[in-house]
């Protein structure tokens, strides 16, 4: 994780575990986190339709041109919409960076992805360093290995484990 975007994550951590994972997401500058932006909508590495950090869903409007707030709106409402969707499943206590990174992995893989995985289970089992070091293993798309998700899940892995240091 570069100094910049540790810095950016230590800033949010007082805005709570969705601030967080918006601040890995978009990085200092708002084009140098986990997703980078993108305002014009493009297929993403599997075929997804994909807009500004991320944001995938029916709503996206091909040939539009999203601006920054616009983004940062549907960031914002697509971790509240990852937050209800995998808070239920984490039964044990843990740190909020340790969720906010999960929020970040969640929001990249999906909450039913989440909800089955072995990182959820470790965590449920009271394994925080294990279920963070659960993050190494989600680093392929459509069965190939990405230099861009190992580098994502480092610094997940790196947030989540926060609290053990």
């Amino acid at each position: 994780m570069t100094p910049k975007l540790r810095n950016s994550v230590i800033a949010a951590v007082g805005g709570g575990a969705i601030a967080i994972a918006s601040a890995l997401i978009t990085g200092p500058t708002g084009n140098d986190g986990l997703e980078g932006v993108r305002y014009d909508p493009y297929q993403d590495v599997v075929g997804v339709w994909t807009v500004c950090y991320g944001h995938t869903g029916k709503d996206i409007m091909l040939g539009k041109k999203y601006t920054e707030a616009e983004c940062r709106a549907l960031l914002s409402k697509d971790l509240n919409t990852v937050a209800r969707q995998i808070n239920p499943y984490i039964q044990k206590p843990i740190p909020e960076t340790m969720r906010g990174a999960l929020y970040s992995f969640a929001y990249n893989v999906g909450a039913g992805n989440f909800q089955t995985s072995t990182l959820l289970r470790k965590i449920n089992q009271g394994d925080q360093k294990g279920a963070c070091d659960q993050l190494r293993r989600w680093t392929y798309a459509k069965g190939k290995q990405w230099k861009g998700l190992v580098t994502r899940r480092e610094i997940e892995r790196e947030v989540c484990l926060w609290s053990q240091k």
